[in-house]
């Protein structure tokens, strides 16, 4: 029950000539100020807009929401523009892997049934073109997060969530909006100590035999080199340097900037 490791779904991803795999995780939509918010927002739209010719696949590594609590029929009301982008992008084709993070876990029927988009609540194995690759949020991995692993498990316990829709939404969504903040403001300022633990996970993965780990969750985007495999950790989009993935069979794996949409590592 308090894990590192949830569950491990496997997939299997084959990606056409020319096309790559989108890698976006840590946008925390709804973070800030609605001025800030929004302007995030702004500068995501485009990137899922254009998955729809560059990408045959598209991988939500957790946390795209500061807060996600969906009811049987209300869900927060900001973000309309970012779900109506997942759902064209759906209709028109495109898998979608959604892996929840720490902040946006409070899933229910919503993506599944509206947007045709299944939420992974554990990891995934995807081999993309005969590349393993291990794909986390990353959540629950660092050596010093036993309290966490122990509240994970409390806050994502299936009739703690039923129980919780039961308070009105405007209560409830207000409620895990204020521990969302603080779970990310204790993410944010957390001393993990000499060793980075999702690093020594990410580099005992790849020792196991896969090719690529990639994860987020660390705010701290890095590319790093162990043996024949790669650790990616895709950053965040809490300020100035906005980073996302994308991963061709051809060339490997680039983090991209987002203002820029230079190639940083």
């Amino acid at each position: 029950m308090f894990e590192p490791v949830v569950s491990l779904r496997s997939l299997h991803v084959d990606v056409p000539p020319g096309k790559v795999v989108t890698f976006i995780s840590d946008v925390h939509l709804g973070y800030g100020s609605r001025e800030r918010d929004k302007k995030r927002e702004d500068m995501l739209l485009p990137i899922l807009r254009a998955c729809a010719e560059t990408s045959a696949h598209l991988f939500i590594v957790g946390d795209l929401f500061d807060l996600w609590f969906d009811y049987k029929s209300a869900i927060p009301r900001w973000h309309v523009r970012t779900l109506a982008a997942l759902q064209e992008l759906r209709e028109g084709g495109l898998p979608i892997t959604y892996l929840i993070g720490n902040h946006d876990f409070g899933h229910y029927t919503y993506f599944r049934e509206e947007l045709g988009i299944e939420v992974d609540r554990g990891d995934v194995s995807a081999t993309i073109n005969g590349t393993r690759c291990y794909i986390s949020h990353g959540d629950g991995k660092a050596h010093n997060d036993k309290g966490y692993l122990v509240l994970r498990s409390i806050l994502r316990n299936r009739l703690a969530q039923w129980l919780y829709r039961w308070i009105h939404p405007d209560l409830g969504i207000s409620l895990a909006s204020r521990t969302s903040h603080g779970s990310r403001d204790h993410t944010s300022e957390k001393d993990y100590g000499p060793h980075d633990g999702l690093r020594d996970f990410a580099l005992s993965t790849i020792d196991q035999g896969y090719d690529l780990v990639i994860m987020g969750h660390r705010h701290h985007a890095s590319i790093v080199q162990h043996g024949a495999g790669t650790y990616v950790n895709l950053g965040h989009w809490l300020g100035d340097g906005a980073t996302y993935g994308v991963f061709s069979p051809e060339e490997g794996f680039r983090l991209i900037e987002v203002f820029s949409q230079h190639t940083i590592a």
